[in-house]
C-alpha cells in the first residue's frame, strides 16, 4: 500500500513537473515509461486527467507509436529484424526458433519474465542479416542454433 502511494506520488511529480515546462504528451510518456518501466492503463487515466487531454487521445498516440508499452517488458528485450534483407534470409525461421524455446510471439514476454520479443522493420545491419538485437548487443547471421545458444545464455 505505501509502496503504491510512492507510486502514485512520483507520477504526479512528473505530470506536473512536466506540464509547467510545457512539454507535450509524447515526453511525457516517454518520461513516464523511463521511469515504470512500461505504461499501465490508470497511468494513462492519470495523465488525462492532470494534462486535461481526452482518454482517447492519450491512449490514441500511447498505441499509435511502437515505442511505448502497455505491458511490463522481460529482461531481455529481444529485438528480431524482419527488414528485407532478414526477411529473405530467414529472419521467420528465428521467430519459430524463439516461438518454441521460449512460448511466445511477437509482443509477447515470456512466462518467466525473461525474454520480451519485438519484430523490428530495420536495425541498419543488412550485411550480417538476418539480426536480432538483445539489450544493446547485436548478433548477425543468425540461425536457429545460435538462437538457441544465446536463449540458453541470456537464461543465467
Amino acid at each position: 500500500m505505501e509502496t503504491e502511494r510512492l507510486e502514485k506520488n512520483k507520477i504526479y511529480k512528473i505530470i506536473d513537473d512536466m506540464n509547467e515546462r510545457n512539454e507535450g504528451l509524447i515526453p511525457i510518456l516517454q518520461k513516464l515509461q523511463e521511469a515504470l518501466g512500461y505504461l499501465p492503463i490508470n497511468v494513462l487515466k492519470v495523465i488525462s486527467e492532470k494534462t486535461n487531454l481526452p482518454y482517447n487521445q492519450v491512449f490514441g498516440v500511447t498505441t499509435f507509436y511502437s515505442q511505448f508499452r502497455l505491458e511490463p517488458q522481460g529482461e531481455n528485450l529481444i529485438q528480431l529484424c524482419d527488414g528485407t534483407a532478414c526477411h529473405v534470409r530467414g529472419s521467420k525461421r528465428i521467430v519459430t526458433t524463439i516461438g518454441k524455446e521460449l512460448g511466445i510471439k511477437n509482443g509477447e514476454t515470456s512466462k518467466d519474465k525473461k525474454f520480451t520479443l519485438e519484430i523490428v522493420r530495420c536495425v541498419g545491419c543488412c550485411s550480417l542479416s538476418p539480426v536480432i538485437r538483445i539489450g544493446e548487443n547485436t548478433y548477425g547471421r543468425m540461425d536457429s542454433r545460435k538462437m538457441e545458444r544465446l536463449i540458453k545464455k541470456h537464461s543465467e
